[in-house]
């Protein structure tokens, strides 16, 4: 049985209709996956997370999560999940302990369980020296690993991540990942995040939709996601300042497959880039460009998003 099935979901808000934040989606999740939602803001990523955890009834269509219907049973939905919000949810008042304490009698987990479990969520987020802390204390990073602790203290089938790292430094962010595939590995714990940033999806995902205007535009592992893009890509930077020549005149070469230009830079699609550069700077110099900077590089999620929307992931 997969954790999460998703049929035709919608969720319109406006009286007409006309607006759908989550446009007729359709897809599965696997027990164990780490499953990735990446869009910019505004894509509907948020939206479906809320109508996955019962907290949005969708307008049309229909969803289970842990073999639970959305609609009709909510409250065994509840039961089987955790959830980190993109706000934090601590109480300040409280130290960690009690914060993961609380939650965890909210769940009905007898006393001596309840200490078990706590001591080992405060050693997987590395937090047993501050476990007596009042959260108040606690920097943004260490807020997080606790808000993470508390989502799986009562061992849900499903933990739901909405954007786990917005706002941390790249340190933390990689703790927080590293957390995350520890905890799935180790618990088997079915995990779906939302995320902007096209790092933590290739580095956390098993497998990642692309959501933008509240549809699914493509869904795979991020491995064959790039795949589809399997040329390489040279970026030049160029010296707009008075320059009238035509950048399009890389079009020219019969190895450049795309060519994209925006605000100075140029993006061309090829094989075997690292044999090109020469007859690029070649064709540059001869129609009066002046190049800045070359980068080759393979293929990223951001190109991925690039190549079915036309444009580069809104923050």
């Amino acid at each position: 049985m997969d954790a999460i099935e998703v049929n035709d979901l919608t969720k319109r808000f406006n009286s007409k209709g006309s607006l759908a934040a989550v446009d007729h989606l359709s897809f599965c999740v696997a027990e164990g996956e780490i499953f990735g939602l990446l869009g910019p803001n505004g894509a509907g990523k948020t939206t479906l997370i809320k109508i996955l955890t019962t907290l949005l009834k969708p307008t049309s269509g229909m969803a289970t999560v842990a073999g639970y219907d959305v609609r009709r049973e909510k409250n065994r939905v509840r039961e089987s999940i955790g959830i980190v919000f993109q706000e934090p949810a601590l109480d300040w008042r409280l130290t960690g302990r009690e914060n993961l304490d609380f939650h965890a009698r909210m769940y009905g987990i007898t006393r001596g369980e309840r200490e078990k479990r706590i001591e080992e969520a405060l050693k997987l987020v590395e937090l047993e020296d501050k476990a007596d802390i009042v959260t108040d204390k606690y920097s943004s990073g260490m807020k997080r690993r606790l808000e993470i602790a508390r989502g799986f203290i009562h061992n849900p089938q499903v933990l739901f991540l909405d954007e786990p790292t917005l706002g941390l430094d790249t340190q933390t962010k990689r703790k927080i990942w590293d957390y995350i595939k520890e905890l799935n590995a180790r618990e088997r714990i079915t995990i779906v995040l939302t995320t902007h940033q096209m790092d933590e999806a290739d580095y956390l995902c098993d497998r990642v939709g692309i959501m933008d205007h509240g549809k699914i535009i493509a869904l795979d592992t991020p491995r064959n996601l790039k795949d589809l893009i399997s040329s390489d890509l040279v970026s030049l930077e160029l010296n707009m300042e008075g320059s009238s020549n035509d950048v399009e005149v890389f079009k020219s070469l019969d190895f450049v497959t795309e060519f994209r230009e925006q605000n100075g830079f140029v993006t061309l699609k090829m094989e075997r880039a690292d044999l090109r550069i020469p007859a690029i700077m070649e064709v540059a110099k001869r129609a009066g460009l002046e190049i800045i900077s070359v980068n080759l590089r393979k293929p990223s999620l951001e190109d991925v998003f690039l190549h079915f929307t036309g444009r580069k992931i809104r923050e």
